[in-house]
């Protein structure tokens, strides 16, 4: 029996595959949160300290676990441009219903979140991610005026975006 070759797998640019995300984004937390997790996990243990062994033992698992979980949940946002659509944690929105798409430095993101921000926006911010996009929502029956997305490469995903403008 022959070893098979591996098949290629299209590239996240690679346009082969409609399915293919051309951006894919995970915001997950900074290291420096992890800490705090296991800091909160040993917090959990010293308040069960008191009652023995085993309660200390437990108290560090479920404080560590809860916290885990907590900084996980918190971190899972994804931002990706996949089939046509934009897809930024709960929101999707078809490419064609969007706008001019905007690479914001920090100083900019800091405006577009403080006092340029509109409340009828979508927005989908990380405390730890400085920079952002703001993608203009041009769908007349949609009330979101744009889409404010905290992202480590502004410039990759107003690019993908594009990108799939321009096949479509």
């Amino acid at each position: 029996m022959q070893p098979s070759a591996p098949s290629p797998v299209p590239s996240p640019e690679s346009p082969a595959s409609p399915a293919a995300p051309r951006f894919d984004e995970r915001l997950t937390v900074p290291g420096s949160w992890w800490a705090i997790v296991v800091l909160l996990a040993l917090s959990g243990g010293l308040v069960m300290f008191p009652l023995g062994t085993v309660p200390t033992l437990g108290g560090v698992i479920a404080a560590g676990v809860a916290a885990g979980v907590a900084a996980s949940s918190y971190g899972s946002a994804r931002i990706r441009v996949v089939a046509g659509s934009l897809v930024a944690g709960e929101a999707r929105v078809p490419v064609s219903a969007l706008g001019a798409v905007e690479a914001l430095d920090e100083e900019e993101a800091r405006a577009w979140r403080t006092h340029k921000a509109d409340p009828r926006a979508f927005m989908l911010m990380r405390s730890y991610v400085p920079r952002a996009v703001r993608v203009v929502v041009t769908d007349p029956a949609d009330p979101t005026p744009y889409l404010y997305l905290s992202t480590r490469d502004p410039e990759g995903l107003a690019a993908a975006v594009e990108a799939v403008r321009e096949e479509g």
